[in-house]
């Protein structure tokens, strides 16, 4: 059973999956993954190259998350363009987790994969998107300052668009003992249905 969880930035997508994972699922982050493949000298790392210039590149020629981020959270055709050279080697990293983790545990094991491209992968057989209020994601996210998470998330795919293809919809405005009991709830829901 993989279970895939997605939703705007900053909703609560990681933690939502921390916690699947308490309960014997097995993890796949997408983020993590990104991270790993943009490391120098990878196949991503010199398409990104090319495509956005040394502008990008930190301290030891490293991608500069940042920078990068500055460059395609600004401009849409860009963040396009970033991912289509990312997604697919995410992607295919996933199907390879998911066959390593089916390899070693069996094909009835859970898998929950945390993956803001999820929707278009149809990776999971069941979807759960996470609904968070604006404020409280920018409440929340400590890591970018307002402007910057506004501009991301017009930038994607709208949450009535992703909750149209959700088995399952998460409310996140609530803290963590309200977050606790829906995620039991959804996999006593996903158990029963196997």
């Amino acid at each position: 059973m993989i279970v895939g969880i997605t939703g705007a930035v900053g909703s609560g997508k990681t933690t939502i999956a921390k916690i699947f994972s308490r309960h014997h699922f097995n993890r796949i982050d997408a983020d993590e993954i990104g991270h790993e493949i943009i490391k120098k000298n990878s196949a991503a790392y010199k398409k990104i190259i090319e495509e956005f210039g040394n502008g990008i590149l930190g301290k030891n020629k490293n991608i500069d998350r940042k920078k990068l981020g500055n460059v395609v959270f600004n401009n849409a055709n860009k963040l396009k363009k970033l991912n289509s050279i990312t997604h697919p080697i995410i992607i295919n990293e996933i199907k390879h987790q998911i066959k390593i983790i089916k390899e070693k545990c069996g094909n009835k094991t859970r898998i929950i994969v945390d993956a803001p491209l999820l929707l278009e992968t149809k990776i999971a057989d069941k979807v759960i998107v996470v609904r968070c209020s604006k404020e409280n994601t920018i409440k929340r996210n400590k890591k970018y300052p307002r402007e910057k998470i506004e501009r991301i998330l017009k930038l994607q795919m709208p949450l009535g668009e992703k909750i149209k293809h959700a088995d399952f919809v998460i409310d996140n405005n609530k803290g963590m003992e309200h977050l606790e009991k829906l995620v039991i709830k959804v996999i006593k829901s996903v158990e029963n249905k196997k």
